[in-house]
């Protein structure tokens, strides 16, 4: 079983607001017994996983933190929600949340499309972890920000989380990513044309974008280096 398994098994009960003595009741074990199913102390049989999928109505996969769908099933690539499709794409209330936004979104796209043309998905799998735990990071001061939200909700400790255990994700995800490239260099493998002329035929709508990122962050870093040397 994995720390995902106890973690879930945790929610699930809060969610349904019952006490874990009401629980156990009804799962045919001890109050203690959940306990340390729930903290991941002792793992359970499979007897018991299938009762507590039946009295959650989940899947096995979802109790075992395999899937994030409750019945089990995986969701494929074509069936995700593609929120930037949407007509009106507007987060409502903050035209600059709107504007940010779709700056990432589209410089994403042009960036995911230049490393599907190599073909390294040892490079398209780095550069997904290392957005993908920039977001974590982000969300998750978010979340955290007011100090009452349960923090259960995360599988990585506070204690982890404020320690930089995420940052130092992100270093490794960008050394495999420099590495995959490295590699498909070695390979002699192909890249795609990425000068100006080309990027503006290929990406008409959305290397504009890309541009705006690539001239704020220069911006930004300039400033920063400009205000430390300043010091």
């Amino acid at each position: 079983m994995t720390s995902d398994f106890s973690r879930c098994l945790s929610l699930l009960r809060q969610e349904k607001g019952v006490s874990q003595r009401a629980v156990a009741k009804e799962l045919g074990i001890s109050q203690a017994l959940l306990s340390h199913y729930e903290n991941g102390v002792r793992e359970p049989g499979l007897a018991f996983v299938i009762k507590a999928c039946n009295y959650y109505n989940v899947s096995a996969d979802f109790l075992l933190g395999r899937t994030l769908s409750r019945d089990g099933t995986t969701i494929a690539a074509e069936e995700l929600y593609d929120y930037s499709t949407e007509k009106d794409n507007v987060l409502h209330g903050s035209i600059l949340a709107t504007l940010n936004k779709k700056l990432l979104v589209n410089s994403t796209g042009v960036l995911f499309d230049l490393l599907g043309k190599t073909g390294k998905k040892e490079a398209i799998n780095a550069a997904a972890d290392y957005l993908g735990t920039a977001i974590y990071k982000l969300f998750r001061h978010l979340y955290r920000a007011d100090g009452t939200q349960n923090e259960d909700f995360f599988s990585v400790s506070p204690q982890q989380f404020v320690a930089g255990m995420p940052f130092a994700d992100m270093i490794c995800a960008e050394a495999e990513y420099t590495e995959a490239l490295a590699a498909h260099v070695k390979d002699k493998g192909s890249f795609p044309p990425m000068n100006n002329d080309a990027l503006m035929e290929n990406y008409p709508g959305l290397y504009q974008s890309l541009l705006q990122i690539i001239h704020n962050t220069g911006e930004r870093i300039n400033r920063r280096s400009a205000e430390r040397r300043e010091k």
